[in-house]
């Protein structure tokens, strides 16, 4: 592990429980094993990230398996063009879901190291607990507190992060491998709350500073008819207040059917 204290940038050193760095600055580890390296005065919120009941609903829906070939085909394509990496970075990794599938399939061809990084408290709180064997710290993805080019294989699903700051955590060679909406994703959804719904843009496959080396969409429908499955699909979107509880009852016992739609790329630092 490879931390900067947020405070001054400077490296962070593990004593006992504590990580510090030369300036005296200290952070100590929680029970469940996580750092919280994302300080007070950088805090845009009380408790920024997605809340208890959020990440509640997305873990038990990703535990169901539902976005398991989303899971496999970015474990696909890290083999594929990132097999040799050793330090490996998941960037808004939430509940560790895809952080423990990719380090699973890595550490099978070689030992590696994987962080993950989140803003919600509540997400890596889980994270650090169930997969103990990963490193979990809470921190912005727009001042990640990870060392400059000291990452071989970074994974950002869904999050949002600034281009300068994935320019100067990858490591020469670094693979960073992106998953955003595809242009029909949930557009079933849409469509129950616009009158005229819009397609998600498609990606123009460009981030300054990187080369791409592949693009890709991974197209499924998804099937729901369990009604716990429903409520926990419809709490971790985006689009969750904006349906009545009238709709929300009948999607329950009609079941839900709606349409998956990810943009996956493949992109390597150039410098």
């Amino acid at each position: 592990m490879h931390y900067l204290c947020p405070l001054c940038s400077a490296p962070l050193t593990l004593t006992d429980r504590t990580w510090g760095c030369p300036h005296q600055h200290k952070f100590d580890m929680a029970k469940e094993g996580y750092v919280n390296l994302l300080p007070v005065q950088k805090k845009n919120s009380k408790d920024p990230g997605d809340n208890k009941q959020m990440m509640f609903a997305r873990r038990e829906f990703l535990n169901e398996g539902y976005y398991q070939d989303l899971s496999d085909r970015v474990n696909a394509l890290a083999l594929e063009f990132g097999a040799e990496a050793k330090q490996i970075l998941d960037i808004g990794c939430g509940e560790g879901y895809y952080s423990q599938r990719l380090f699973n399939v890595l550490s099978q061809h070689h030992d590696c190291d994987l962080q993950g990084i989140d803003i919600s408290k509540s997400a890596i709180k889980y994270a650090a607990k169930r997969y103990p064997n990963l490193a979990f710290c809470v921190a912005s993805a727009y001042e990640m507190p990870i060392a400059s080019q000291s990452v071989d294989l970074a994974i950002r699903i869904y999050a949002p992060s600034k281009v300068e700051e994935l320019q100067r955590i990858m490591a020469d060679g670094g693979i960073l491998i992106t998953v955003s909406p595809g242009p029909s994703h949930h557009f079933a959804l849409k469509q129950q709350i616009y009158a005229e719904p819009r397609l998600h843009p498609v990606s123009a496959a460009y981030i300054a500073g990187f080369e791409c080396l592949h693009q890709e969409r991974l197209i499924s429908q998804l099937e729901l008819t369990k009604s716990d499955h429903i409520a926990h699909f419809l709490e971790m979107t985006p689009y969750a207040w904006k349906f009545t509880d009238a709709q929300k009852q009948a999607f329950a016992l009609q079941g839900l059917s709606c349409e998956l739609d990810f943009q996956i790329e493949v992109h390597r630092i150039s410098r």
